[in-house]
């Protein structure tokens, strides 16, 4: 049996792979701030032709540089290409990491294309004993198909694929050889590569005159024998240009490659390297696909005791507490087991009812008796559901090794410890297995592992005080975090009324109002269809109402939402689809998902995650109330369902006014950014009258004042001038001459960035206000998109982690004035910039000043922190 060779055109695939997932462009990021769609789509394109061809030997070839051989025969080749994208070029070298992970080699050689590599290897290895398959998203390759080299051309997505066959090749080009692509090229160019071709000679054209002549040189000799023609002159005149372009056009496959194809055998993919790849990327569907068993290093006897019952003896001053759910969720999760202790003594236990033992609630309660936890936040609710209030916890491993590393290890303990050594702790779903299949093992497995735990937080407890300390870090823990995670605790316990009985009329209306939008549409269609079929639906818009095909895929049309967007205008039918999509989305995931979660109390409970993002802004989840859609007004009406607890309080909400605009303003020390906040102006008016020279602020248009706000929140978020122009519509060009006037007219904004730059270069990582850290390794580093990614990092970290930390410390202080005030109110929720609170209606005048007082106070910025404040009787008249 012949072995079977896979080449991948390692450029060509990820820069398809880049565009397979560009929709989806925002979502595929790592917590680092990383786009990864392409890195993610490149895995998907590898993983399915592997499958599909099970090669024995695998090369991918990537382009050593922009220039090549090919640029001294004609200066001009490949010229006139748009930049590339910053967002696809920052995920090259990891697309190279992830190739040597998958065990796989990759090679690239000076003054040649990937495309000479494969050339090379593909006519140099022994046909007698390897098949060649070629996977590349570019038609130039084509040329190299014979009976015995296949190949693959990417058509549309990530799985879509035609195979160029000498067959195929000539069932799709009228009769042409592989060899003859060449001279189509030669004679209709190629717009992608900049090679000329002959003038007003086209694919078609050129086909024809090869089935009748065989090739440009064939077209030459018997130039003579043509009719007179424009054609025939174009030819005569362009007869250099013809040649050089076939010359551009041919793969040389005889490069001075130093690959020996015995070398390139496939034996499968490095997991040493892949699991921590996996883990950075947040591939976590790539990993759970692995079904890795850890391994766990033998433990030194642990001294335990499985107790029934408690004795004041077992109850010292300072203790490790932990306790055991098998559910992630840990408001709905049964408890069942905990364990708390020393290095020296461990207790565990499966009563659960120990908690209510009056010994055991009384330390619990004792504010002065310390206990180190994991997952402070987790560990409150969780005893506050057997009626205690966990006070005295000192030190919260998590949150430690979160703030050390702010790279997402998950709420596993055992990732955690592994980080820091301690190897000899398994995973919980290595002991409870995860999902439907999650169960308890038999008791001393299970104890063991608690008793490991303990340990294990009583070890890292002063290796990560210490670590915070050294790092200046130590403030921001005990100040902030840590009080913080009782504050979030209380929120989640008290959570938030919802009226299901509304969210169950909004069901009825929105099942009626979707109805008549499909009435609608059916009319408009002239026929019924099933509306959530992509096919039958594009067959309706393309087919039968002949609207402009922008996109096909391999089942069909494509009604992708940035299809219809440009068809919107073109047909009425199309907005009314992209609206019955839209409230679907909002009936099915927000209405049918909240009543769902709805608990016995009338209240959702949602979790805040506070080790997550690298900004330290909090996410919420089951349900994620931080992401309710509010643009569209029946996304707005889901608010109409959160209500407060007694039918005499209300909603009140405050949030604070471009927080992260303000923050730029304060450390930047801009004077014209900081002059508009102190005056009061609109900033987005203020700054579309600098930026395009308006005096007057009533000139500013609408469209003006949108552009600059998309400007100013862009320059927040380090976005390229790629990034701009898809947001505002606009060519890269334009969107780059917005960002160089903005810095020309804020030219504080510009020396900050710069030197912020300069200091991660120094240090290795940036802070903000609060000395929350992101570190930056590739800062430094001589590979451009590695060090752009990490410039741009370090450019907008400090802001959005610095407004972060303030609506936190404004958190901290609101909770702790309402007990001091003996207020009623009680807050309830922190959706990014803005806290939902419910009140009685007589204490409102009182919380509002409250609120102003202290999140406009809560910390001390050369600009004022303003907020906006309203209340209603439901979340949605609050705001």
């Amino acid at each position: 049996m012949k072995n079977k060779l896979l080449l991948i055109d390692g450029n060509s695939v990820a820069f398809r792979a880049f565009f397979a997932l560009h929709n989806s462009l925002s979502r595929f990021k790592n917590n680092n701030g990383l786009h990864t769609n392409a890195i993610y789509a490149f895995h998907t394109m590898f993983d399915n032709v592997m499958t599909k061809e099970k090669p024995t030997h695998v090369l991918v070839a990537f382009d050593a540089g922009k220039t090549t051989f090919r640029h001294e025969w004609y200066d001009a080749y490949k010229g006139g290409r748009s930049k590339t994208p910053g967002e696809f070029k920052e995920q090259m070298p990891y697309i190279r990491e992830l190739i040597n992970a998958l065990g796989v080699t990759y090679y690239e050689l000076d003054n040649y294309e990937a495309d000479d590599i494969i050339g090379t290897l593909a006519h140099q290895v022994d046909k007698s004993l390897f098949d060649v398959v070629i996977l590349t998203g570019d038609r130039d390759l084509t040329q190299l198909a014979t009976e015995d080299i296949k190949v693959d051309i990417t058509v549309k997505g990530v799985s879509e694929i035609d195979s160029y066959t000498p067959a195929f090749i000539a069932e799709k080009y009228d009769g042409l050889t592989p060899n003859q692509i060449i001279d189509m090229k030669g004679l209709a160019g190629d717009a992608s590569d900049n090679i000329p071709g002959v003038t007003k000679i086209g694919e078609k054209t050129a086909i024809k005159l090869l089935k009748e002549f065989g090739s440009v040189e064939g077209i030459y000799e018997q130039i003579d024998t043509l009719k007179p023609s424009k054609m025939k002159e174009n030819l005569i005149n362009d007869k250099e240009q013809a040649f050089l372009s076939k010359k551009l056009a041919t793969i040389e496959v005889n490069a001075p490659i130093d690959v020996d194809v015995n070398q390139l055998q496939y034996e499968g993919k490095d997991l040493e390297k892949l699991i921590p790849f996996y883990k950075e990327m947040n591939f976590n569907t790539f990993l759970e696909k692995l079904n890795i068993v850890e391994e766990v290093e033998t433990l030194e006897d642990i001294d335990f005791e499985v107790v029934e019952t408690v004795t004041a003896e077992m109850f010292p001053n300072e203790a490790a507490l932990y306790v055991e759910m098998l559910d992630d969720n840990y408001h709905v999760s049964e408890m069942v087991g905990l364990a708390w202790g020393t290095s020296e003594k461990v207790y565990v236990s499966k009563n659960i009812a120990l908690l209510q033992d009056p010994l055991m609630k009384m330390w619990l309660e004792d504010v002065n008796q310390k206990k180190e936890v994991y997952d402070a936040k987790r560990t409150i609710v969780a005893i506050a559901k057997h009626g205690t209030r966990l006070k005295g916890v000192s030190f919260d491993v998590l949150l430690g090794a979160y703030l050390l590393d702010t790279n997402d290890l998950g709420t596993d303990m055992a990732a955690v410890a592994q980080q820091y050594g301690y190897t000899e702790i398994q995973s919980d779903v290595s002991i409870y297995g995860k999902g439907a299949k999650r169960a308890l093992p038999e008791d001393g497995v299970m104890f063991e592992h608690l008793a490991r735990k303990i340990k294990v937080i009583k070890g890292l407890t002063n290796q990560l005080e210490e670590a915070l300390a050294e790092k200046n870090q130590d403030q921001l823990f005990h100040q902030m975090e840590l009080p913080l995670s009782e504050v979030l605790a209380e929120m989640e316990i008290i959570g938030i009324t919802v009226d299901s009985e509304r969210l169950e009329h909004m069901r009825v209306d929105f099942a009626k109002r979707l109805h008549e939008i499909e009435t609608k549409i059916y009319e408009m269609a002239g026929e019924t269809f099933n509306l959530n079929s992509p096919k039958q639906l594009g067959v309706i818009l393309f087919e039968k109402m002949g609207l402009p095909v922008i996109k096909k895929t391999k089942t069909g049309y494509s009604t992708a939402v940035d299809v219809l967007e440009q068809l919107r205008e073109q047909a009425p039918i199309v907005d009314d689809i992209l609206i019955y999509r839209q409230i679907s989305k909002i009936q099915s995931t927000y209405i049918e998902g909240l009543l769902k979660m709805i608990q016995a109390d009338g209240r959702v409970h949602t979790r805040y995650v506070q080790t997550l993002t690298q900004t330290g802004r909090l996410s919420s989840v089951d349900p994620n109330l931080q992401n309710i859609p509010i643009r569209l007004e029946e996304g707005r009406r889901i608010r109409e369902a959160f209500v407060p607890k007694q039918k005499d309080w209300l909603i009140y909400a405050s949030d604070y006014s471009q927080i992260e605009l303000r923050v730029l303003a304060h450390i930047s020390d801009d004077e014209h950014l900081k002059q508009a906040f102190i005056e009061g102006q609109d900033i987005h008016t203020s700054t579309a009258m600098r930026v395009f020279g308006i005096e007057d602020p009533k000139e500013v248009t609408a469209n003006m004042r949108r552009q600059a706000k998309a400007v100013n929140f862009g320059i927040v978020y380090g976005i390229s001038d790629y990034g701009l122009s898809q947001n505002l519509g606009i060519s890269r060009k334009e969107a780059q001459q917005y960002i160089d006037t903005y810095f020309e007219r804020y030219p504080g904004v510009k020396t900050f960035m710069q030197e912020i730059v300069r200091e991660a270069k120094d240090t290795g990582y940036v802070e903000t206000l609060f000395h929350r850290r992101r570190y930056l390794p590739e800062i430094n580093s001589r590979n451009f998109n590695l060090r752009s990614f990490a410039e741009r990092t370090a450019i907008n970290s400090p802001i959005q982690g610095s407004a972060a930390d303030i609506i936190k410390m404004a958190m901290i202080q609101l909770e702790k004035r309402l007990k001091e005030e003996k207020l009623e109110a009680k807050m309830l929720l922190q959706v990014h910039d803005e806290l939902v609170f419910e009140v009685p209606e007589n204490e409102l005048t009182q919380l509002d000043a409250l609120v102003k007082e202290v999140m406009e106070n809560a910390v001390t910025l050369t600009v004022p922190l303003v907020t906006d404040s309203s209340w209603g009787k439901t979340w949605y008249e609050a705001k």
